[in-house]
């Protein structure tokens, strides 16, 4: 066999601790590129002994990659590589991977996308539907961000707690599903998207933005607070483009504790 699969340090102390190496050395291998859609994966037993565990963990990380649309497995016929459109893109593991192999930037950029769409739409919803528990939320997010002004990675939470509690106050299920699926992604988004941003002044009109977004849904103005929000979110497309073109990624946040 060769050395496609290269084994990942990782915990050996439990059942799941071993099917999560196997999980994430070979769903690695296959959003970085080295094995193909439509290539076959090495048989359970080569997978067991490259990454020594036993071909019972290999069989449960294999449903595992299935689930998540990486893999189809066929009985005596073997299990293979599925083309990308079949992965499961929301999947939190699967985003990560994009990141770590150095192929975040497409999907982050099309995530941005489909949020000029939804985000418009959950601010005009929510404009109607935020209860107080709701308002009280995204008023201490934005009172967050602008007490963490110094603070990257503080203002990169506030600033999705912010947009988290915009689909919550929208009280529609599937925004409110899609925000809890891509929070962690996001952040790191919002991470690389402050790379851009130049100075205190920025971050503090940043703030006013997302506030001038919550001042509209107070109103009852739906257009309004959609129209905000797109702007928002627009900014924040704008300021991505410019940290990628810069070179930002997610190694360099992952070096920071990320």
């Amino acid at each position: 066999m060769d050395n496609t699969f290269e084994p990942l340090s990782g915990s050996r102390s439990s059942i799941r601790g071993l099917q999560k190496t196997v999980i994430e050395g070979i769903g690695r291998t296959i959003i970085g590129g080295k094995i193909l859609p439509g290539e076959f994966l090495p048989t359970e037993p080569e997978l067991g002994a490259n990454y020594n565990v036993s071909r019972t963990s290999v069989r449960e990380a294999m449903r595992v990659l299935s689930a998540k649309g990486l893999i189809e497995i066929r009985q005596k016929v073997g299990t293979r590589v599925q083309e990308p459109e079949h992965w499961n893109i929301f999947d939190s593991d699967i985003l990560r991977w994009h990141h770590e192999e150095g192929r975040g930037d497409a999907v982050m950029l099309d995530l941005i996308e489909l949020r000029q769409i939804l985000e418009p739409a959950a601010a005009k919803l929510a404009a109607n539907r935020a209860n107080m528990d709701q308002h009280r939320s995204l008023k201490a997010a934005i009172q967050t961000m602008q007490d963490q002004l110094d603070s990257p990675e503080d203002f990169a939470r506030a600033d999705l707690d912010f947009h988290l509690a915009v689909y919550e106050a929208s009280q529609n299920s599937f925004l409110l599903q899609f925000g809890s699926v891509v929070s962690d992604y996001l952040r790191r988004v919002f991470m690389i998207q402050q790379q851009a941003v130049r100075g205190r002044e920025a971050l503090e009109l940043d703030v006013q933005l997302h506030n001038e977004v919550y001042e509209a849904i107070n109103r009852g103005d739906g257009q309004l607070a959609a129209d905000t929000m797109l702007t928002v979110v627009l900014e924040g497309k704008n300021s991505l483009i410019e940290a990628l073109k810069s070179g930002a990624n997610s190694n360099d946040l992952n070096r920071r504790g990320e």
